[in-house]
């Protein structure tokens, strides 16, 4: 008699199988849709417990690869992280990646975690000049530097790419929260090199420094210095923005790794891109911690254009 294989369609005609064979053929199709359960249940239970979801502004919940496509095409790309979430980490240096795919040499990386003084010294390790040790040693490090933005300084190095130390010095940003902008003046040429030109435009009622300016206080212990912190936070995102801006050459994309309350709303440092070059593409992705990851909280829309949403209990790296 003839009896269908469960495999058919690899073959061009029917096959002629035995009668004593037809069981041997149902027990491997048992087995094989077994395996398939199994397959099955175990992608749904790994499913079950995500270490992130993505999100678009509007709440609707995305593929990586979709947040890749909505990001590839931009000028600059602000990637905004919380500094201590291992999550946040692993995800900039796959965009980093997935963008090195597909604009190969023509990507420059750059980060909040290292001053603009310091941009000789990157350029000196980039380009083998000087040892690793030496590097890290001078360059003023984040105390979280080899596990969470080595990553990226080296993979800038293996791969040729400029890497650009965008962050105002902290000691001008320490200035201005004492003294306010007008602090910044008494500081030499030389010193200027390494701030956004002044005078610097100053938004007061941007709601994230308005934000700032209420955290500076306590009801019943003014802080005499309240008006200046958001002004201290404004000198780094204008720095920043100014040294993104002034490197940035035609025909690159530029990845910007900083912490989220530095880009989210398309606030901080995406107020002064548009100041300095109001042409230029910007998207943005941020991260948020939720209890819930089935759905984006309404607190949290409207962040970002892309939003990694990572369960509270995600474990910190500090």
């Amino acid at each position: 008699m003839y009896f269908y294989s469960a495999f058919e369609p690899f073959f061009s005609s029917k096959v002629k199988i035995p009668e004593c064979d037809k069981y041997k053929i149902i027990i491997m199709k048992t087995i094989t849709f077994c395996l398939i359960v199994c397959f099955n249940a175990l992608a749904a239970l790994a499913q079950d417990k995500p270490a992130y979801l993505i999100f678009t502004s509007e709440g609707k919940q995305v593929e990586y690869s979709k947040m890749i496509e909505g990001v590839k095409a931009s000028d600059i790309t602000f990637f905004g992280e919380f500094h201590d979430n291992p999550i946040a980490h692993w995800l900039e240096f796959e965009v980093t990646k997935e963008l090195f795919a597909i604009k190969g040499k023509n990507l420059m990386l750059g980060a909040e975690m290292f001053e603009a003084d310091n941009q000789l010294i990157m350029d000196e390790y980039l380009a083998g000049l000087i040892p690793q040790k030496r590097f890290e040693e001078e360059i003023r490090l984040w105390n979280n530097y080899k596990t969470d933005y080595k990553p990226l300084v080296e993979f800038a190095k293996s791969n040729g790419l400029k890497f650009v130390a965008t962050n105002v010095p902290r000691r001008y940003a320490s200035a201005v929260s004492a003294g306010g902008f007008e602090a910044l003046n008494a500081f030499s040429a030389e010193a200027k090199r390494f701030i956004a030109p002044l005078p610097i435009e100053y938004d007061a009622e941007l709601p994230g420094y308005k934000a700032m300016l209420q955290m500076g206080g306590m009801p019943g212990k003014p802080n005499a210095n309240a008006q200046n912190m958001p002004k201290a936070q404004a000198i780094k995102d204008a720095t920043m923005a100014h040294f993104i801006v002034k490197n940035l050459v035609s025909g690159f994309s530029f990845i910007h790794y900083n912490g989220s309350y530095h880009s989210n709303n398309k606030e901080g440092i995406i107020w002064y891109v548009n100041k300095y070059n109001p042409k230029l593409k910007v998207s943005t992705i941020t991260t948020v911690t939720q209890t819930d990851l089935s759905k984006l909280d309404d607190e949290n829309k409207g962040l970002a254009d892309f939003i990694i949403v990572i369960p509270e209990s995600m474990t910190r790296t500090y």
